[in-house]
């Protein structure tokens, strides 16, 4: 008898249990369809605005450097030392402030020679001596002063010049960035409003706005080659002229919209 009242009791809790269970799984279920979020009625126009300038650079960069060639590393070395000590104190000597240069790279590289052994037919290194690289950068806001830097640099020893070119200064790129920003944004509302006048909607709101990096132009090199330091070289002054940048950037904005 106790055993046919436990079964019952337990089959009671059991039925309550699974009851309970239901209604939480409806409660869920009611709750989802409550917060589902309904389709945006959102009217929008997407469109991207460009904004160009044409800048004038305000940055001279000129890479040049010493090679030279000894017997051995050491030599070789000092001789391109002794050399590059020359062509800072040349450049110093036309207004260029030491603060304004910086070594860009220095190498050293052994050298062989290739010769057959007759005996063997076989080809043979031979090391002759090493090569020292010293390549030098300058950076300065003296535009005019380039020809003048060129000209005392081959003329202390100087046996390449790797590139001259003008760009634009950290603050100066700041400085376009921030108003091409606003431009390229005023170019895209005037754009959207061109677009709504058929479709008789305007304007109401911005939903969001997308903003490009902002690049220069790589700068190119109006000068770059190797040379020797010949006479009739060092003779005659090196014409160099800057040139404009054209900069451009972009900017996609996504404009609410309603009808007029």
């Amino acid at each position: 008898m106790n055993r046919k009242i436990d079964f019952a009791v337990i089959t009671g809790i059991v039925l309550v249990l699974a009851f309970a269970v239901s209604l939480t799984q409806i409660d869920n279920q009611a709750t989802a369809q409550e917060t589902t979020p309904f389709p945006s009625r959102e009217k929008v126009i997407s469109v991207t605005g460009t904004a160009t300038t044409s800048v004038d650079p305000d940055l001279l960069v000129i890479q040049f450097g010493v090679e030279t060639q000894e017997k051995t590393a050491r030599q070789a070395l000092e001789s391109n030392s002794n050399l590059m000590t020359s062509v800072i104190g040349a450049i110093t000597s036309v207004g260029i402030s030491e603060d304004d240069l910086h070594t860009s790279s220095l190498n050293i590289q052994p050298i062989y020679d290739s010769y057959e052994d007759k005996a063997t037919g076989r080809y043979t290194q031979l090391l002759i001596g090493y090569r020292v690289s010293n390549i030098v950068t300058v950076e300065t806001m003296k535009l005019d002063s380039a020809a003048d830097i060129i000209d005392s640099a081959v003329a202390a020893g100087v046996n390449r010049v790797d590139s001259v070119y003008f760009t634009l200064s950290p603050e100066k790129q700041l400085e376009v960035k921030d108003n091409l920003i606003s431009q390229a944004v005023k170019n895209a509302e005037s754009r959207a409003n061109k677009a709504l006048v058929p479709l008789n909607h305007k304007i109401i709101g911005v939903k969001a706005i997308s903003l490009s990096e902002f690049g220069i132009p790589y700068p190119m090199p109006i000068y770059e080659s190797g040379y020797g330091a010949d006479a009739s070289f060092a003779k005659s002054s090196t014409p160099v002229f800057s040139s404009d940048q054209d900069v451009t950037t972009t900017a996609n904005v996504i404009f609410l919209i309603g009808s007029n």
